[in-house]
């Protein structure tokens, strides 16, 4: 089918919007990245845009031979896989469990959790029951008390509730158990959502701060985004963090924040390709039920 002129021209408009598009979001992101990599004469006069200008690699050479800040990575890697692992469990079982109209008691179990999303204890409540359980200054205070966010539960149980009933109805029949129709079934026709939830809870537990701010105090159990909080303001004071002087910190206070930004978002750079195509079918096929 020939194609009309008019079709022609919102093609190219399109073509040309999204392109802007494109180019905005994409410039905040490689000026950081060309300040991460430029001296701090160039970077003070504001001369740094898409282009490193005066190549300095010092902060990234300051940083990276800092063992606090090795440790504190590999504690950030190890709360997040936990983390998540634990997240995707407890949301699975529960979205699974309200899923079904057969559950005893099921808008009683779905309005608590959504009850949950509107009120809560607050931080000293909060602070008072994870110390009261023994959890304070340890991984379990970073990976328990976010194990089940609502929003992403209430995704999933809506992508659950859009297969056939008549697939697990089958599979009941063929003598499987209800564990054995979810692990069989259910999961391997949900890779989109599962991989769109494990993607937000990476993220969120790789860039998360505050929980480790208000419940550890060791400096070995503290994530790398406390290191570089500590490292920033450091900067900006020109005073000693860890292992860094305070000669190091003014040398490298200009872009120090940019170095940081860079360290901390490459992980999720490198992972996000791999499951952005899950991405929009995950989040369209579990919010909308047809």
């Amino acid at each position: 089918m020939k194609e009309s002129i008019q079709y022609k021209i919102f093609r190219i408009f399109n073509v040309a919007v999204l392109a802007l598009i494109v180019v905005l979001t994409f410039y905040p992101f490689i000026n950081i990245v060309a300040q991460s990599f430029s001296s701090e004469a160039y970077i003070s006069s504001g001369k740094v845009n898409l282009w490193p200008k005066g190549f300095n690699v010092d902060t990234y050479k300051i940083i990276v031979k800092d063992s606090m800040f090795w440790i504190n990575y590999k504690n950030t890697v190890i709360y997040t896989v936990v983390g998540t692992g634990i997240q995707m469990v407890m949301t699975t079982m529960f979205a699974y469990a309200i899923s079904k109209k057969r559950l005893l008691g099921k808008e009683f179990f779905t309005m608590f959790a959504v009850f949950t999303m509107f009120f809560g204890g607050g931080l000293i409540p909060n602070y008072v029951l994870v110390k009261s359980l023994g959890m304070g200054n340890t991984m379990w205070a970073i990976v328990i008390p976010g194990a089940i966010s609502v929003f992403n539960m209430l995704i999933m149980k809506t992508f659950f509730q859009n297969i056939p009933d008549e697939l697990e109805e089958a599979a009941i029949m063929d003598g499987s158990s209800t564990y054995g129709t979810l692990f069989r079934i259910v999961l391997p026709l949900s890779g989109p959502v599962l991989a769109t939830m494990t993607l937000f809870y990476s993220v969120g537990n790789w860039n998360a701060w505050f929980p480790a701010f208000i419940y550890l105090e060791d400096k070995d159990l503290f994530p790398v985004q406390i290191y570089l909080r500590n490292l920033i303001k450091g900067a900006d004071s020109s005073r000693s963090v860890g292992a860094t002087g305070a000669d190091d910190l003014a040398q490298i206070s200009s872009n120090i924040k940019a170095v940081t930004m860079v360290l901390t978002v490459l992980p999720i750079l490198c992972v996000y390709p791999y499951v952005q195509r899950y991405f929009v079918s995950g989040v369209m096929l579990g919010s909308v039920k047809g």
